[in-house]
């Protein structure tokens, strides 16, 4: 769990598996691609009908400009629509599809008007209620856009359309559980919606369901297979659920039918760089850049590569490239402080983190790249007053939630939550987990005994906020958030089990809370298997000089908060 600042995010221009040294995933959940794959937010519009009448009458021009929209000729719709309302001033169908023209012509301004005007006249005009929620959220409404397609829903309960871009809205909001049932609501209305299908499989994987989403993308696929945005975002749950093999095919497919299309390359490259195939994946991510020269992700990934094959000056360039895209990227101020530790320069390391942090204080991930480069050049006792386990390092025993006998209790309907919970999925790529299962978010109904869990973890946090106070010379306690928001999951270990170091770089405070605890971990011979450990980097840091460590046992009913 974690408690995060507010803070700046990064245009989401990558998907899957995100690590030290590679990032490859818009927002930590998503899978590849976007939102909804192949089912952008369009402006629906009703069924086809024939017209072949030769009088030009206000209905004849209606059907004649939606025609014309279903052509993709936006100009011509709207001229037609106008010319219905100069038939009949007062013909809501007309305003609507004057509407949809309008918008598609980049008036989104008129469009509005039109559309509200065909509500003023027919309110119960479900397709147009609609259209005004797609000009709404496509214009940073979304409050509004939620407003009318509920409105629209009242309207016409039926209306495939309206539930469909509600939880299009909905998806895009972070409400997965809602989208989702508003993608079951559409589909149950019109069998046939692709796009219902696409979105189905988008919610579960935001709702971290992977399996689940891995099986509604195939089931879109086998229904359309020309479907490349879904095909990407299956590759990227294919990464996320370890299986790199799987994911190359799925880009190689839809870059043999889209050979421009940018995000297959990404994916691609990702996969490569999974299977060790560096040289292939640079070259992937590189394609890529010529497409969009500002994806910092893929200018990071050919750093890393440059590193894993041993062109440390090359990768050292390859880091300043992504930086000179986007100068806040943390990660690739981290990598490029770690070449220089590779070639035995910590003094250089050192400053490359003092110059961030200058600019972004407190920054989780220079911060522990700074602790290393300290160790390196000998300075352990500045790295031992930066992390400070003894000053940081919380143990919090929590009191017995209202509603259950003792703690035993709590903890049992706690694991029993975890261990049932469906977005519990094996060691994903994304996550420290190894050998174990690792939930998505689960502060999302029904919340069972994970509310109970919520209480308890902010009040520790508050108090473990208020105890340490300020210190205005030291990064983590300079400016400690005023709110607090908090994110939790679960982890089920296995046999051999465990996390491999990491920190969580948005956060500002993090925790565990162990609700069982195995017989291993609770031996006191010094083997602290299962122990939770503080101050080890990854292995794939270049740092020379071992740092401090600390462990902490584990037992039933024990909070340990730490700084991220």
């Amino acid at each position: 769990m974690k408690k995060a600042k507010k803070g700046k995010r990064r245009p989401a221009k990558r998907k899957g598996r995100a690590t030290q040294k590679q990032i490859a995933s818009a927002s930590k959940r998503p899978a590849a691609g976007v939102a909804v794959a192949d089912a952008p937010r369009a402006l629906p519009y009703s069924s086809p009908f024939d017209f072949t009448g030769p009088a030009a009458s206000a209905p004849d021009l209606v059907a004649r400009a939606r025609r014309e929209l279903q052509a993709g000729h936006s100009r011509e719709a709207l001229g037609l629509a106008r010319d219905a309302l100069e038939a009949n001033p007062t013909d809501a169908d007309a305003f609507n599809l004057a509407g949809i023209a309008a918008f598609r012509s980049g008036l989104a301004d008129e469009a509005l008007d039109m559309l509200r005007t065909a509500l003023a006249f027919l309110p119960e005009h479900a397709e147009a209620r609609t259209n005004l929620g797609n000009v709404l959220a496509a214009t940073g409404q979304a409050k509004e856009a939620e407003d009318a397609y509920e409105e629209a829903i009242r309207a016409d309960p039926r209306y495939a359309e309206a539930h469909f871009n509600r939880a299009i809205l909905l998806e895009a909001t972070g409400r997965f559980g809602e989208a989702l049932a508003g993608y079951e609501r559409t589909f149950a209305l019109s069998p046939i919606h692709t796009g219902a299908r696409a979105g189905r499989a988008s919610a579960l994987n935001g709702l971290r369901r992977l399996d689940e989403a891995k099986a509604a993308y195939e089931d879109v696929l086998r229904r359309d297979s020309g479907l490349a945005m879904a095909r990407i975002n299956l590759a990227a749950i294919l990464q996320e659920l370890g299986d790199f093999e799987a994911a190359e095919k799925q880009c190689r497919l839809v870059l043999a039918a889209n050979p421009g299309l940018w995000e297959a390359h990404y994916n691609l490259g990702i996969a490569l760089q999974e299977l060790g195939q560096y040289e292939e994946a640079i070259a992937a991510y590189e394609r890529v850049l010529e497409r969009e020269p500002v994806h910092a992700a893929a200018a990071l990934n050919i750093g890393y590569g440059l590193q894993q094959l041993g062109r440390l000056d090359e990768a050292a360039s390859a880091f300043e490239r992504t930086l000179a895209i986007d100068p806040g990227f943390a990660k690739a101020h981290v990598n490029l402080a770690d070449v220089r530790l590779q070639q035995g320069n910590p003094q250089a390391a050192l400053a490359d983190c003092d110059a961030f942090l200058a600019r972004h204080p407190g920054e989780a991930n220079a911060l522990a790249a700074k602790a290393l480069a300290l160790a390196d050049l000998g300075e352990e006792m500045k790295a031992a007053e930066l992390i400070d386990f003894d000053r940081f390092l919380r143990r919090v025993h929590i009191g017995v939630p209202p509603g259950y006998d003792d703690l035993d209790a709590f903890n049992a309907a706690l694991s029993g939550h975890v261990e049932s919970h469906p977005t519990l999925t094996l060691a994903p790529q994304s996550h420290a987990t190894r050998k174990g299962r690792h939930s998505g978010e689960l502060l999302h109904e029904p919340k069972g005994p994970i509310a109970d869990l919520e209480t308890a973890i902010m009040q520790a946090a508050r108090a473990y906020r208020e105890k340490i106070g300020i210190d205005p010379d030291h990064p983590f306690l300079a400016a400690p958030p005023e709110k607090l928001r908090l994110s939790v999951w679960g982890v089920v270990m296995q046999a051999a089990g465990h996390q491999i170091p990491h920190i969580h770089p948005a956060a500002w405070l993090s925790g565990v809370y162990y609700a069982k605890v195995p017989d291993i971990a609770t031996r006191a011979d010094g083997g602290h298997e299962g122990w939770i450990e503080f101050g080890r980097p990854p292995d794939h840091f270049h740092n020379h000089v071992a740092p401090a460590t600390r462990a902490v046992q584990p037992e039933p009913g024990l909070m340990v908060l730490f700084p991220s």
